[in-house]
């Protein structure tokens, strides 16, 4: 007797132009929804290796998820400068600049960053849809706004060895290319655009292509990578890296304020540690009114760094024979916070971090409580039963290593 399975798997989930390459090599075959994309959690069985990659050696991520805006035209600055917190009037062509956007209430919407490509245009990055908002802002003005989301290919390249790597395939040197600038170049004669960002608080760069050339750019990368210990990568090593660089994400650490079905839910770019994108002196924006309003006040809550001390932690568990459970992933759930009995506040996300060795959480808390050292309780359920252990209000990022702002000397 034989058996044939025919089975056939429809989705309407699309491929990314590099998905002919990382679904070979995703041997735990764990995926995860990001904008409509199937994108790898993680190549191997666990990610440990993947995370040490953008520590160590050199972390290779496909982002064309991320969404993407071209704004050109004689009022692209004008649009972008009504848009978003930062001042665009200073950024110069071949800047990046990360800003949150908010609602006429002051409410962040969503965050990213703006690239400058041309006097005239430039590029938007963001996590979820935001043409249809951009669009309605721009009505009037003498610009046009284009989704890039589908013509654009995009390579996160992360670790201390991703210089190295870049220049032993561009054409140009990336040693004088400063933290969030950008330069043209090409790679095996195609033309690509380099930035030195990233979501790993490492050194890092972001590489823009069109997709016709994805592959030729992975599989060049892939080979002269090998000497730099390139590694495939995915979004399990990308949430650790990201926490202890204490960067927010949405839908995780906020919740869009175009999304919240409350005010409570709602954030402002100083509640989520992001006033130093506020820029007061320029032209009115949306939502100034109101965060300038906030601004004289004083927030009600701040957006920190919390260590878990490990040795109450550790007992807990002990007390009831077992070994400290930690999860073995970056965790996304809130998490409440106390100050003598009193919830002072909640932890979004959190990990243990391989590298520096510590249980650490990015959290909520009352602006009362949010100073640095700072003693909270922090919950955790131990064979079905909640318990306090100690936290500590630390700065962040948890980890700022010198490369990631150097260039070589």
């Amino acid at each position: 007797m034989s058996y044939k399975n025919k089975f056939t798997a429809h989705t309407q989930l699309k491929m990314s132009p590099f998905f002919e390459r990382t679904s070979k090599l995703n041997e735990s075959q764990e995926w995860r929804r990001w904008a409509g994309y199937l994108a790898a959690t993680s190549y191997e069985l666990t990610h440990e290796n993947e995370y040490f990659a953008i520590r160590t050696k050199a972390g290779l991520l496909d982002i064309t998820p991320l969404k993407k805006y071209i704004v050109e035209g004689p009022e692209s600055q004008r649009l972008l400068d009504r848009l978003v917190t930062r001042n665009i009037a200073i950024c110069k062509v071949g800047q990046v600049m990360y800003t949150p956007w908010c609602d006429e209430h002051g409410k962040v919407i969503d965050d990213g960053t703006v690239q400058r490509l041309a006097e005239n245009k430039f590029r938007i990055t963001s996590a979820e849809p935001n043409l249809e908002w951009i669009q309605s802002n721009a009505v009037g003005m003498d610009v046009i706004v284009k989704d890039d989301s589908f013509t654009t290919a995009a390579l996160a390249l992360q670790g201390p060895n991703s210089r190295a790597i870049l220049n032993s395939v561009s054409s140009k040197t990336l040693d004088n290319l400063k933290f969030f600038w950008m330069m043209d170049t090409t790679v095996d004669n195609i033309p690509v655009s380099i930035s030195r960002t990233g979501y790993t608080g490492d050194l890092g760069y972001e590489i823009w292509m069109e997709p016709n050339e994805a592959l030729t750019v992975w599989d060049l990368l892939m080979d002269k990578g090998k000497p730099f210990g390139i590694t495939a990568t995915g979004l399990h090593a990308l949430d650790v890296a990201r926490i202890e660089a204490g960067l927010i994400l949405l839908d995780v650490d906020y919740i869009s304020s175009r999304h919240a079905l409350i005010e409570s839910r709602k954030s402002s770019p100083y509640e989520l540690g992001l006033g130093w994108t506020v820029k007061m002196k320029k032209n009115n924006f949306i939502g100034k009114s109101s965060l300038l309003e906030e601004l004289n006040q004083e927030s009600g809550w701040s957006f920190v760094g919390v260590e878990i001390e490990w040795p109450e932690f550790e007992k807990n568990y002990r007390d009831v024979g077992l070994a400290p459970g930690l999860p073995h992933t970056a965790w996304r759930t809130s998490t409440p916070l106390y100050f003598q009995n009193e919830q002072v506040g909640y932890a979004t996300s959190g990990t243990w971090s391989p590298l520096l060795k510590r249980y650490i959480a990015l959290a909520h808390l009352k602006s009362k409580y949010a100073q640095e050292g700072s003693e909270l309780m922090f919950e955790l359920k131990v064979e079905h039963f909640r318990k306090l252990t100690k936290a500590t209000v630390v700065k962040t990022p948890f980890y700022d290593p010198e490369r990631k702002r150097s260039c070589p000397k």
